[in-house]
């Protein structure tokens, strides 16, 4: 591996990492460094170029587990939050009805999803239309009065209703975090507890996602590749940590409008680089 191969695995991973758990669409970010810049196909193979970014996606769930220990242990019954109770808990109950709608739509419609919705045009547009969410979001709850200020508050209907929001995420550029976010604030959550719930429910889902994709993709595994998986992993890993701590103490100061500000700035980026 050449050494600027080994700057485009941590810069890839540096992108992963900062954007994936961000309302600000980590799909968005990667087809301007990795198919407008860096064209990791042109030297991995398209294949070898998937699972590299299914691999580092996996860097970012571990990063996940990691800043979440406590509330990860405390879902098997292993560690228990201060404030906890028989009758108010936060449980895997209310992380599994949260995956459910997620989970049958992007079973069910994967193949259309994939061969219709993966293109620069839609992730422009997902962009464009999540961060109008956001901004509803934001605006809805400064006129509400936020009600759940714990993950341990959630009722399993509110957890269930945030999971069908979560669908929105299916459309490539929306952000899974932008808009199950915004969903939770508008249905009286928190700022906070409702990113420590997106991110909770991301590690089954995306874990899920990826250990599928990367068996459909073993094949396109390429040994001589495998410092460049490694690199890019870590990389994503590291910079995942740094992007979660951070965002998870900044959601609630500066709520959602900032983040949309940057995916319309983004999404006229896109549009300059382009097409015109």
């Amino acid at each position: 591996m050449e050494f600027f191969d080994l700057i485009k695995a941590i810069i890839l991973g540096f992108v992963e990492g900062m954007t994936e758990f961000a309302p600000v669409s980590s799909t968005g970010h990667m087809i301007i460094v990795d198919d407008l810049w860096l064209n990791t196909k042109d030297f991995l193979g398209s294949g070898s170029a998937n699972t590299f970014k299914i691999v580092i996606q996996l860097g970012s769930i571990l990063a996940v587990v990691v800043v979440m220990w406590k509330r990860m242990l405390s879902l098997v019954g292993l560690y228990k939050i201060e404030g906890q109770t028989a009758s108010r808990k936060f449980n895997l109950g209310h992380v599994f009805v949260g995956i459910i709608p997620a989970g049958v739509f992007g079973v069910l419609f994967e193949d259309f999803i994939d061969e219709n919705l993966f293109s620069t045009n839609t992730v422009i547009i997902g962009l464009i239309i999540g961060a109008i969410w956001m901004i509803i979001a934001d605006r809805v709850s400064g006129q509400r009065k936020t009600t759940i200020t714990s993950l341990d508050d959630l009722s399993y209907g509110k957890a269930f209703k945030v999971g069908l929001i979560q669908c929105l995420s299916l459309w490539p550029g929306f952000s899974r975090s932008g808009a199950t976010i915004s969903g939770g604030v508008i249905l009286g959550l928190d700022h906070k507890t409702a990113a420590d719930f997106t991110f909770i429910m991301a590690v089954p889902i995306m874990a899920g996602a990826s250990g599928l994709s990367l068996i459909k993709n073993w094949s396109d595994l390429e040994p001589n590749h495998l410092g460049f998986y490694i690199i890019g992993f870590v990389s994503a890993f590291v910079f995942a940590l740094i992007s979660i701590k951070f965002f998870l103490k900044l959601i609630s100061k500066v709520k959602l409008v900032p983040f949309a500000i940057y995916r319309i700035v983004l999404a006229i980026v896109l549009i300059v680089v382009l097409y015109l």
